[in-house]
């Protein structure tokens, strides 16, 4: 049995606390600065304010001032923080951690700096402090996964990375269940940039889904799955072109932390929802304020993040422009407040976009 501590008490946060529980681990849930309610509900009636599952009865609840407490002695910790969070987290964790205590990476994104792009987990990496950066052992989580079906134990399968494969197997040991199948991969840039760029080209799925809305469905009762398959098979296309770019193994863009990870994220959430809104007609910044002022909205923050970047280095020749007219258009519709009009004439028709590479 391992001590495990997991920050972070959203909905993934608390949803990994079931598999961590049903393998008898004792656990630790720390809710960041933003949390408080939660723990409070959690304290009150064991349940989590959005899951639709009870919390295990075995999980112990801290707020962010117990951190300290609920770290002493853990084998493990996995952070449940959005993309927002994982400066705020190593500067949370940084004076109190030690560097033989692993941690496990649930969030997803990019980080652009007008230069290049850096994945998060190495964005953690470098926030935490200079004494034990480079001896910690970091793994992530990737592939499709929704929360609340995880805390209601439906079957899921996710892929752990990281560049330790000892780390990943004793990682996956702790988390695996009968319900949890596990995967490993040591290919940290496919499986990081995978996962991570789903969440803005499921805002432009999301987009077509508004799209009907709008116009309606005719009275033969056609809808507009076509347009919303092209729109998944492009953002695949493109996918795998920066997953090649940045040095990784395109095999898992068409695995479970690409085209998997991609297919659960049009099922439905806060990527899907704001992009009906812009679908519908309504512009960014509209439907952010009246609409989903509260909410972090994974797609369009990495949008936000990298989309100076992505165009900086179109504009050097680092990148291929041709290669990604809807990253492009998705950027101009968050960041531009553009309306929403698909490039079609420039999908499918770069040599890369056919063809996705194949790295030697």
């Amino acid at each position: 049995m391992a001590k495990v501590l997991v920050l972070g008490a959203g909905m993934m946060g608390t949803a990994m606390t079931v598999p961590l529980t049903d393998n008898e681990h004792d656990v630790h849930l720390v809710g960041t600065h933003l949390d408080g309610h939660i723990i409070e509900e959690i304290h009150e009636s064991r349940t989590h304010p959005k899951l639709r599952s009870a919390v295990p009865v075995s999980v112990k609840p801290y707020p962010i001032a117990g951190l300290e407490e609920a770290l002493r002695g853990v084998d493990l910790i996995f952070l449940g923080v959005n993309s927002l969070g994982v400066e705020w987290v190593a500067e949370a964790l940084g004076p109190l951690l030690t560097g033989d205590v692993p941690i496990v990476a649930l969030t997803k994104g990019l980080v652009g700096d007008g230069q290049k792009l850096t994945l998060l987990p190495h964005v953690l990496r470098n926030a935490l402090p200079s004494s034990y950066r480079e001896e910690v052992r970091l793994a992530a989580v990737g592939g499709p996964s929704i929360a609340g079906e995880l805390a209601a134990r439906r079957p899921t399968g996710i892929v752990i990375t990281g560049s330790d494969q000892t780390l990943l197997d004793e990682v996956a040991s702790v988390m695996r269940t009968s319900y949890y199948h596990i995967w490993t991969s040591t290919d940290v840039i496919g499986v990081e940039v995978s996962v991570a760029l789903k969440n803005v080209y499921a805002l432009a799925v999301g987009m077509v889904q508004g799209w009907m809305e709008r116009d309606g469905i005719d009275e033969e009762g056609d809808v507009m799955h076509n347009m919303a398959a092209a729109i998944f098979a492009q953002a695949l296309c493109e996918i795998a072109y920066l997953v090649d770019y940045m040095g990784g193994e395109v095999e898992n863009v068409y695995g479970l932390p690409g085209a998997g990870d991609l297919y659960v994220t049009c099922m439905g959430g806060r990527n899907m929802r704001m992009g009906r809104l812009l679908g519908s007609g309504m512009r960014y910044e509209e439907a952010k304020a009246r609409h989903m002022a509260d909410d972090t909205i994974e797609g369009a923050e990495l949008a936000l993040a990298i989309g100076d970047t992505i165009e900086a280095m179109i504009e050097r020749g680092d990148l291929e422009g041709a290669s990604l007219p809807l990253l492009r258009t998705v950027i101009d519709i968050v960041c531009h407040d553009a309306p929403v009009v698909f490039p079609w004439d420039r999908f499918f028709t770069s040599e890369t976009s056919l063809h996705p590479p194949k790295r030697s």
